[in-house]
This record gives structure tokens, C-alpha cells and sequence, in this order.
């Protein structure tokens, strides 16, 4: 899946250096708005997790959480409309998203791997989770001219799973194999159990994203959107987890208008 990331990333750059290679900066921008078309580069981070919402009993509490670096790169067009300041905009965008996390439950659904055996039930201790995921994503947002700086955006988006990872391992606790009064499996003294889920997310995502473009310069934008998952992350048949999950991130950046 790496490969696909990097030819993608490729693709994008190479795209947008030739469609405005035979033209100069100046007359590219003058000929754009004229024609009400403006084409962006933008890329970044996000930073955020995938969670529950709101959080259930399960989860006691968060003893840590590290959203770590996850990076995006997006090409974005965007068509003003004569009644400006209003104007429509589709994108695409390669982008990763993810975190780790150390919680403390009680009665959680879980399926871990115990000596080499899947043993399913309802775990009370401690849970890392590490979620790393890649998205081929499409935007379409409606847009907001405030005035010749500020810009305002709201719309759908879908993402195509490219790679997931949602995996990690409980210790300093037990597992009650089938149900809350099954027989008690304790993991204590140092020893894990490791867990993994990444066959079960769902391949595709939708949700809705809001943000805003400041310009600070005559070229170089400051961009800030809120993506909020709607469906769960994973698949309609897994029940392991008992409540659902979305990914729920803001992304920081910058964008280059061409």
C-alpha cells in the first residue's frame, strides 16, 4: 500500500505541474478568474483520533493518547459562481489518519490472541490501541467568500480505505471468555495479549467537513478544516466492539494557489 501512497502523491504533483507549465504565474491567475475557475495544492496534518461518541461506561478512562504525525496532500478546483462570494469546490486528497491510545475499561468487548488461540469476551484492565489508516479522499464543498482574504467552506466527503491498521494489546486485567459471567482469564505479572481488527474496517467512509482559508500572501493560503466521520469505521457485521467509532480530525496546513 505504500506504493499506491507514493504514486498517488506522485500523480498529484505531476498533474497540476503541467497543466500550468506553458503559462506564467501572473497570466494563469488574471485568466482563471476571469473564467471563475481557481485551482489549489494544499497539504498538511491532521490531528485527532477515532472514538466513540459520546464515550460509553466501557471506558473508565484515557491514560494516554498520541496522535502522531499523519500527513496529506490535496488537489483542489474550485469554480466561483457569477453571484461570487458563493463558489463550488471538488477535491482530491491522499491522507493518512491515526493515533495511539492507553485506556483503562471495564466489561469491553474484545477477541484477543492468548497463546496462540482467539479467546472472545469482555475485558476489564488496561487497552492500547494503535489506529493507522490511508484514504483516497473526495470533497465537494460549497464556499464562502467573506471578503478577499477570508474563506469559508462546509460539504460531504467520501474516502476510499487505501491501508488500515486498528490493533494493539491488553494487560493488567482479565477477560471474561463469552459474556460478563464467563470464566476468567487474568493477564497480570507483565504478561499481554495482543488484539487485531484491521480486516474489519469498512473500505469506505463518508462525513462532513468544515473549514477555512486565510490568504496571506498573494499565492499562499493558511487552511483549517474539521472532518466528522458519519458511518463506523467498521464493518456493518463486527460486533466485537459493542458501540460505534468515527474518526473525527482537524487538519492544518497550507495551500499554494496556482
Amino acid at each position: 500500500m505504500t506504493k499506491i501512497k507514493f504514486a498517488l502523491l506522485a500523480f498529484l504533483s505531476f498533474l497540476s505541474i503541467n497543466i500550468f507549465a506553458q503559462e506564467s504565474r501572473s497570466e494563469r491567475i488574471i485568466k482563471s478568474e476571469k473564467a471563475g475557475w481557481e485551482y489549489r495544492l494544499n497539504t498538511g496534518f491532521n490531528i485527532g483520533g477515532t472514538s466513540p461518541l459520546p464515550l460509553p461506561v466501557e471506558i473508565r478512562s484515557i491514560n494516554n493518547y498520541n496522535p502522531e504525525a499523519q500527513f496529506f496532500l490535496e488537489a483542489m478546483a474550485t469554480r466561483w459562481f457569477k453571484a461570487k462570494p458563493w463558489g463550488l469546490s471538488i477535491g482530491l486528497r491522499v491522507e493518512n489518519k491515526g493515533m495511539t491510545t492507553d485506556a483503562s475499561v471495564k466489561n469491553y468487548g474484545m477477541e484477543i490472541i492468548n497463546d496462540g488461540t482467539k479467546v472472545k469476551g469482555n475485558w476489564t484492565g488496561n487497552v492500547e490501541t494503535t489506529v493507522n489508516n490511508s484514504y483516497l479522499t473526495l470533497p465537494i464543498l460549497l464556499n464562502y467568500s467573506l471578503n478577499d482574504r477570508f474563506i469559508f467552506n462546509f460539504g460531504p466527503y467520501i474516502s476510499y480505505k487505501l491501508s488500515g491498521q486498528f490493533s494493539g494489546s491488553v494487560y493488567d486485567g482479565y477477560l471474561r471468555e463469552g459474556d460478563p459471567t464467563g470464566e476468567k482469564v487474568e493477564f497480570k505479572d507483565g504478561k499481554m495479549a495482543s488484539y487485531d481488527f484491521s480486516n474489519e474496517l469498512r473500505t469506505v467512509q463518508y462525513g462532513l467537513q468544515l473549514g477555512a482559508s486565510w490568504r496571506a500572501y498573494k499565492h499562499l493560503y493558511v487552511n483549517s478544516n474539521l472532518t466528522w466521520g458519519l458511518n463506523d469505521v467498521f464493518k456493518k457485521d463486527f460486533n466485537t466492539i459493542s458501540f460505534n467509532m468515527y474518526p473525527i480530525y482537524l487538519s492544518l496546513g497550507f495551500g499554494y494557489r496556482f
